[in-house]
């Protein structure tokens, strides 16, 4: 570094120099564009499925009785008593038969892959007056989920 000659040999001058900054604010627009797209993928379920049915087990009685026997429970058997008069010289109620019906459950894995769809949104900025050469498509709807429905068991 030079420094301009003085005529005092020990005063040394230094010059100094300052910045300044100026700050201002200016409003930018700019496009923002939003597309959403579906991606499809597979998802297995594996849950276990609980089916109930009702066997039916007739049992002929032919047995008199005195009153209508009611509606009863016999461990997971359900025990309806069916009867009819009978007419001798004397009415009488005759135990005809029984109708049972017994609760039988069973449980069995289910797997099942099924498509699941998930929506991304893509967001893209553009500067003030740039021109975008590819248009929006245009986008199918997604339809409602639907529940999984299990088979009608006809048994």
């Amino acid at each position: 570094m030079t420094l301009p000659p003085s005529s005092d040999p020990v005063e040394t001058v230094v010059p100094l120099h300052e910045e300044d900054i100026s700050v201002e604010k200016r409003k930018v627009e700019q496009d923002v564009r939003v597309r959403i797209h579906t991606v499809h993928h597979d998802h297995l379920i594996d849950e276990a499925l609980t089916r109930e049915r009702v066997e039916v087990e007739r049992v002929a009685v032919g047995r008199p009785i005195d009153a209508v026997p009611p509606v009863r429970e016999e461990g997971d058997t359900t025990v309806i008593s069916v009867v009819e008069e009978v007419l001798v010289l004397e009415r009488r109620l005759v135990l005809k038969e029984e109708i049972r019906l017994r609760r039988v459950r069973t449980t069995e894995q289910h797997r099942e892959t099924v498509m699941l769809r998930e929506q991304q949104a893509v967001i893209e900025r553009s500067e003030p007056g740039e021109r975008r050469l590819d248009p929006l498509p245009d986008l199918a709807p997604i339809a409602k989920p639907q529940a999984l429905k299990e088979p009608d068991d006809d048994r």
